[in-house]
This record gives C-alpha cells, structure tokens and sequence, in this order.
C-alpha cells in the first residue's frame, strides 16, 4: 500500500469517528471534565487538521513534527481530498459541542482475529509471506495462502492463463503428475503400483514436502520391504528419506517439491515482469529461494504515515530477517522516534524456539550446506554458523543423589494458623538435595499433594535445576493458607505455603536476605549494629571442620568463630591463658571420605566499639522504645503488611489501615 493512501484511510477514520462524537455530545454531553480540558482536546483536534492538510510545521506543543499528508503525492485524489476535509468540519463541531469521547481511534493487534476472520493480513502488518503455515494447537500445521495475488495480477495486467501459471508456481500444482523429474511413470518403473501411488496423491493436498508424504505410514511397511527392497532397520530410523533411497538426486527431489508444493514465492515465476516483484514483498523472504522482503524502514514509515491521524497508539510488530544485528534494531528505535511513533515493536525471525507462523521449513539440505560451510571456515565463523543454526538443545544430566547419612535441618512454622514441617537434605558441600513437607492436621488430599510436589523438587534438584529457578517461581504465589508466620525467625508474612517454603529455602541455601522480612544482623542476641568488621572469621582450617558437620541451610551460611578479647586493651576481661583465646571446634563425624580433625583453632583479633557504632546503638533503641510506648505489638497486620497493630481489647487494631483481627 502507498504511504499516501495508508494516511488518508486513517485521516478518515477517525476524522469521521470525532465527528460522530460530536454529534453525540450535542444529544448526551461531552465527556466528563471536557470543560476543564477543552482547551488541551481542541489543541490535539487543531494538530490533526494539520497533518491532514500537510503541514510541516506550526504544530502546538509538539517537539517532533508528526508526518504530513500530501494530497499532491497521493495517487488516490478523492480519498486524498475527503481526508483533508474532513478536518474542518470535525474541529468546527468541537468547538460548539464537544466531544463525546476524548479518543476514538487505536490500531489494535489482530493477529488472531484476522485469521479467524479470514483476512489475508492483520491491522497495519503486511504479509508475512504469500504462503504461510499456520501452527495449530493441537499439533501440525496447515498452509494459508494470499488470495489477493490472482487480483493484484490481474490489475497489474497479466492475462488468465499467465495469471494460473505464477500461482502454480507460488503454491504446487498438488499432484506428482506431469512433475518433471518424478512422476506416476517413474514410480511404476520402481514398481510403484496403483494403489501406493494414489496413497501418495492423496497425502500430497497438505504436505509441506514431497519427502514428508513418501513414508511406511502411507505404503505400508510390508510394501516398502517386499515390493521396493528397502532395508527394515533404515525404514524405522528417523532421518530415512525415502526418495534418497531410492535413487532419486537432491536436485530431482527438489524439482518435484516446487512442482508439486510450490515455491512459495513469486520470484522466478514464469511470465512475472521483474519491476512487478516489489508489488508482493512480504515482511520475510517467501518460502525456501526468495530472497526480497519488506525493510525495515518501510515498516516505520508506513506506521508513520497513520499515527498522526490515531488517537492512540499503534499495536505493530516490525518483522526482521533472522540476519538482523543490534544495531539495525537501534536503527529502528531512533528512526521511529524521529518520525512520532508512539509505539513499536521488534521480532527477529526465528529468535524464539517457537513461533506462530513460519515462512519456511528447515531443510535437511541446509543442514549439509551450512557443515560444509563450517568445515571450512575459520574459527570464529565456525562459532556464528553453529549458533545461529541451532533450533533446539535439551540438556539431560545424571542424577546426584545425596549421602544415605546426611545433614539438614527441621524448621517448624505456622503460616496463616496452619502448621507446616520443613524438612531438608544436603550434599556434603552444603548444598539443598532434597525437601519434606508435611502440613498438621490437614486432608488426606492437602497432605499426599505437598508431599508428592516436595518430592517432584527434589528429584529436579538431584537431576541439577538450580533452586534459584523455583524460588523465582513459587515466591508470591497467592492462595490459601496465607497470612502471618509464627516460628520463624525470619519470615513473619506468606502470601501462601509455597511462598512461605521457597522464601524460607532462599534465605538459608541461596543468602536471598532480601525475602526476609528480619536481617541477619538483627537476630543475634547482641546486635549492636552493622559495624564492617565485628570480629567474624571465615576461612581456615577450623570453618572447614565446622562446613562439614553442621548444616549449611540451619545456620542459614553464617559460619564464624569469634576470639576473646586479648590484646584489645581490656585486660580484666582478656583471657588469661592463649588456649582460652582460642575458639576450639570439635567434631567426630566422618563425610565421604575425609576424615574431619577433631580439634581446630584459628584466631581472629576482637574489634573495637567505635563511637559511631554506640550513637547508632542508641538511635535503634530510641526506634525500639518508642515503638512501644506508641503499643506496637510487633506483629505484622493481615492486610496491609505494617507492623503497627496495637492492642484492642482481647484482639489486634491496624493503626495504618485500620483492619482488626477478629474483633469490631
């Protein structure tokens, strides 16, 4: 479609649509605060009726021009003129009525509903290809067509019988018969007879290629081993070609696949006049030889044409090849920018596993293309043509089962006044192995579930998903039980149990103190504040001992060991002795293989309290104190998530959103 015209539709459409309003607004009002906005709303109806009527500057408040009409570039004069009338009349009405609607026109995404309303192309888009296959949900494929090429190839002056001939070529002739290279008389001579070849013609109507259709499903197994020959072992392998085995070429199976399937292009076509070509371009190549398709740039600017004259935004994919680089898609960004695009998207061809619709099918051709293209590249090229070429990779591990006496942890909870058992298991380096979920006095059902999903985890975490990946997942998540959490030290508030779960298996496997609701530092007895040194050692041969035997998810990663006071200048509380000053670790358990020492030292010297420390002391416990002087019981409300519930009789008060727990 001309830029021009794409415009002048749209310049219409919603001049049109803003008219009507106004009309409406004489009978029912205009929309509600139009009086308070009157002035902005007339503003955008005059910067309209500037684009419209092409002008190139003078528009109010706008730092980007928007894209004109010109009425003397449109090939269409009328629909050019309508556009550029209809202006004057719709801000003549606004003024005196106003407007029922303050927005009247968007470009919607149609993708779905144009196929099901059987529309050749959706909403702005152009083709995507002129033979497409369209994925369906319940598995295969079938083959949709432009209808509108006969007609464009009628305009453009081609008679009926050349007309039949390009379409032929596009989409197949549907039949072996009269094929070039392999036809009904080359199949007899390969003893081919009547029946499997009307078995063949009758699975040529929806096949993607000729190879597809030449299979043991459609001649039977028994005919391809008895009558053709062919071994039984390389009949049932999945890479058999059928044709290859006998005897046919890859030129001659690729003859015979235009024929009968089609090009799915236009280029090549006989009779097609080389000027005409561009009158087809599609946003991709079109099928497995065309090589033309839309820019980039004619994407936007066909966009750019219609956004002055929509209210809203348009809903537009911009289609680039599989070729396309970061930059070209900087390009794009700016040069939509640049023209007043509200909106705009980019999909790069094949850059998801799976895509609604294709314009191809990967050859196995390609493939032997691309290994001797690969063969023979130099070393970084190797590395670009391996990884653009793959489709799909599935990685499967061994499974690593833990020790048959290992260490974990039990955590007890209440979530929401439901008691919930958290159990765990550890590889000797620490890490989560397995999990237990056992709910209190909950159904049969309730309970043989959470078990069963802690079951499925662990053996996903054995075989290697990263627990990161569940609790992306399952954190969140929000049905019932849910509410406040009591046992546990830190997690006060669940959106439900697996949300409590996964917070809980962060915070102690992964350091995730951002799901917490209490800081580390804030829950050892002396917390004095978040000093950068408070005397933690963490290396050496006695954090190794301690690693071994205790568990890592228990102590939550906070292994340390803390040296006396020696030598810090505090003589009445030094120790007296160096054995004293040592912090000693004692273990008999044996991991694996290596035998833990019994006894470790190491030494760390104390640090001193600085006066910084003391003042922000002093501030946490004014914090502390006037919290409950103001009756702050500490708990976190139900609804909004404060801790500011106060006593209220027998229950608990909101002081924040008002809400009680249980009590009027």
């Amino acid at each position: 479609m001309h830029t021009g015209i794409c415009g002048a539709i749209s310049s219409l459409m919603t001049g049109c649509a803003y008219a009507t309003s106004a009309e409406m607004a004489a009978e029912m009002g205009a929309f509600p605060n139009f009086d308070e906005n009157r002035e902005p709303m007339l503003r955008v109806v005059r910067n309209h009726r500037r684009a419209a009527q092409g002008a190139k500057t003078g528009y109010e408040g706008l730092s980007i021009s928007p894209v004109p009409l010109i009425a003397e570039d449109n090939p269409d004069t009328p629909l050019a003129r309508a556009a550029h009338d209809i202006w004057d009349r719709v801000l003549e009405l606004g003024e005196t009525r106003g407007y029922r609607n303050a927005q009247v026109s968007v470009v919607a995404p149609t993708g779905t509903i144009g196929l099901v309303m059987d529309c050749d192309t959706t909403g702005i888009e152009p083709d995507f290809a002129l033979v497409k296959f369209k994925k369906l949900a319940g598995g295969g494929y079938f083959k949709i067509i432009n209808r509108m090429v006969p007609t464009a190839l009628d305009g453009l002056g081609y008679p009926e019988a050349q007309i039949e001939d390009i379409i032929s070529y596009a989409i197949g002739h549907g039949t072996l018969k009269d094929s070039p290279t392999i036809n009904h008389d080359v199949l007899r001579e390969l003893k081919f007879t009547d029946g499997a070849i009307d078995a063949i013609e009758n699975s040529l109507g929806d096949a993607f290629d000729v190879r597809y259709v030449f299979n043991k499903w459609t001649l039977g197994e028994e005919f391809c081993v008895d009558t053709l020959g062919l071994d039984t072992e390389a009949l049932n392998g999945v890479t058999f070609d059928m044709l290859a085995a006998l005897g046919f070429t890859a030129d001659e199976i690729e003859n015979a696949n235009n024929f009968v399937c089609g090009a799915m292009t236009l280029e090549g076509a006989p009779h097609i006049r080389d000027e005409h070509l561009s009158v087809f371009d599609c946003a991709n190549p079109c099928g497995r030889i065309g090589k033309r398709y839309l820019s980039v740039e004619s994407h936007i600017r066909m966009m750019a044409a219609s956004q002055p004259f929509i209210s809203g935004a348009i809903s537009k994919t911009v289609n680039m090849p599989n070729s396309a680089t970061v930059e070209e898609c900087n390009e794009a960004y700016m040069l939509s920018w640049r023209l007043g695009l509200k909106a705009n998207a980019l999909y790069r061809d094949g850059s998801k596993l799976s895509q609604p619709l294709s314009s191809s099918v990967l050859e196995s051709d390609d493939l032997v293309e691309d290994v001797q293209s690969i063969t023979e590249a130099p070393a970084a090229v190797k590395a670009k043509v391996i990884a653009e070429r793959v489709v799909e990779r599935i990685i499967i591990g061994q499974r690593q089962r833990p020790p048959d006496r290992r260490k974990g942890y039990t955590q007890k909870a209440i979530v929401g006044g439901h008691k919930v058992y958290l159990r765990t298991g550890e590889y000797e380096d620490g890490k989560l192995s397995e999990i237990f979920i056992d709910m209190h006095k909950e159904g049969a059902a309730f309970r043989s579930l959470m078990n069963n999903f802690a079951i499925a985890i662990s053996i996903a975490l054995q075989y290697g998903v990263p627990l990161e990946e569940y609790v992306d997942s399952f954190t969140f998540t929000r049905f019932e039980p849910s509410g406040p959490v009591t046992g546990n030290d830190s997690i006060k508030m669940a959106t439900s149990i697996l949300d409590y779960i996964f917070r809980e298996l962060a915070v102690s496997y992964l350091g995730r103190n951002d799901l917490a609701h209490v800081v580390p530092e804030d829950l050892a007895p002396d917390s004095i504040g978040t000093g950068e040194d408070e005397g933690l050692f963490t290396a050496g041969p006695a954090m190794d001992a301690v690693k071994s035997v205790a568990s890592q998810g228990y102590v939550r990663g906070n292994f340390f060991v803390i040296k006396g006071a020696k030598d810090q200048g505090n003589a009445a509380m030094a120790p007296d002795t160096e054995a004293e000053a040592q912090a000693t670790v004692v273990g008999t358990s044996t991991v694996g293989a290596a035998h833990v020492p019994q006894t470790e030292t190491a030494l760390q010297e104390a640090p001193a309290v600085s006066s910084d420390v003391i003042e922000a002391t002093d501030d946490r416990l004014g914090q502390v104190r006037e919290a409950k002087m103001r009756g702050y019981e500490g708990d976190s409300c139900g609804e909004c998530g404060n801790f500011t519930l106060v006593r209220n009789g027998t229950c608990l008060k909101c002081q924040t959103c008002g809400s009680t727990t249980g009590c009027s």
